[in-house]
Parts: C-alpha cells; sequence; structure tokens
C-alpha cells in the first residue's frame, strides 16, 4: 500500500498564508501506475467575507470565469472540508505518513492545507511529488516532449487542476522517463558512480 499517491489541488482567494483563504480543496488518490482509486473529493468551501472583499482583481476573474465563485455562499465549513477529504484519502491509504502529496506547484498548497487542515497535511509524507519540477527539467533537457505536452483544461477547478497533473505525469513517464523496467542493478550502479565523480575526472 506504500505505492499511494495523493494528488491534491486547492483553490484560493490569493497565495498569502496571512491574508487569503482557501476556497476549493479536491483530491484524487492513485497507484503507482496512476490508475485513480474511487471517485475522488471535490468540496467548496465558505470564505470570511473579508477574503472576499480583498481579493485581488485578477484571482476575482479568474474565479467568476470558472464558476467557483458563484459557488462559494453555498459553501461548507474548513472542518467539514478536511473532514471529507481525510476520510477519502484513508479508505485508500491506510497508514498514516507513508503517502506523498503530489500535484503541480504543491508547495503553495501545502502551505495553506498546514494552516487550515493540520490534520489532513499530518496524515501526509514530508514528501511531495510535484510535476512542475518535472516539467521544468523536461524544457532544459527534453524541449520537445515539453513543448508537445497535452494541454490543460482545468480552469482552476481543483478536480479539474489534479486530473490534469495526472495526465501531465503519464505522459511525461511515457515521454521523458526510461521504459520500464529501467537499467538492471549493475548497470544504475555505474551510472551512480559515474554522475558522482568531481567534474572533469
Amino acid at each position: 500500500m506504500n505505492d499511494r499517491m495523493v494528488w491534491i489541488d486547492c483553490e484560493m482567494t490569493g497565495l498569502s498564508l496571512t491574508d487569503d483563504a482557501l476556497i476549493e480543496v479536491a483530491a484524487l488518490v492513485t497507484d503507482s501506475e496512476l490508475n485513480v482509486l474511487g471517485d475522488g473529493v471535490d468540496i467548496v468551501i465558505r470564505p470570511p467575507d473579508a477574503s472576499l472583499e480583498t481579493m485581488p482583481e485578477v484571482v476575482r476573474q479568474m474565479h467568476t470565469a470558472s464558476g467557483l465563485l458563484d459557488e462559494l455562499a453555498g459553501g461548507t465549513t474548513l472542518a467539514d472540508a478536511e473532514e471529507q477529504v481525510l476520510a477519502y484519502v484513508r479508505e485508500h491509504v491506510k497508514e498514516p505518513g507513508k503517502a506523498p502529496l503530489c500535484g503541480n506547484s504543491v508547495g503553495t498548497d501545502r502551505g495553506f492545507l498546514s494552516r487550515d487542515m493540520p490534520s489532513l497535511e499530518g496524515y501526509l509524507h514530508y514528501r511531495i511529488v510535484d510535476v512542475s519540477s518535472v516539467k521544468e527539467l523536461a524544457r532544459r533537457w527534453y524541449p520537445r516532449a515539453y513543448f508537445n505536452s497535452p494541454d490543460k483544461n482545468g480552469n482552476h477547478r481543483a478536480l479539474a487542476d489534479i486530473r490534469d497533473s495526472i495526465t501531465e505525469l503519464r505522459y511525461y513517464r511515457e515521454a521523458v522517463f526510461v521504459p520500464q523496467p529501467g537499467p538492471d542493478s549493475a548497470r544504475a550502479k555505474e551510472i551512480a558512480a559515474r554522475v558522482s565523480r568531481p567534474s572533469g575526472k
């Protein structure tokens, strides 16, 4: 069960952990082959009025276009949202501290989870799988793969953005990563020794 990957995406009123509010959270769990387990969860959270009043105009336009802004009045509480997400995650990840948090630029999401959903954040492994890192490396090392990556369709809605991230990692796995089963042990040791040598040696 340690192969599980927990994909979470958050939508916020901005990026400030001091001033901004979490307004949508979604989660999907996959196995190591990136097969989605269960239906996932996607929950709209009603934020404090003050967070809506100070929302930057570009963010307001984004959440208006996606339809999220219109759904906020009927949103649930942070506590209820955390309970729902954690219940889904626990259904597929039986042991805490084992499954990494996955997604695109998930450092930002983790900050809001740590602040607003500490039980959920604490259930995850401290490591993350950030598809953005793979993308940045592909742009530098495999530009043809980078420029032909799948189009995104998430439109800044949390669950759709997660599905985009999973699709993206599936793509990079086939287009960039060495095909399975990868090098044998002897070849892997040779590569490790070679890349560990000081430059020019």
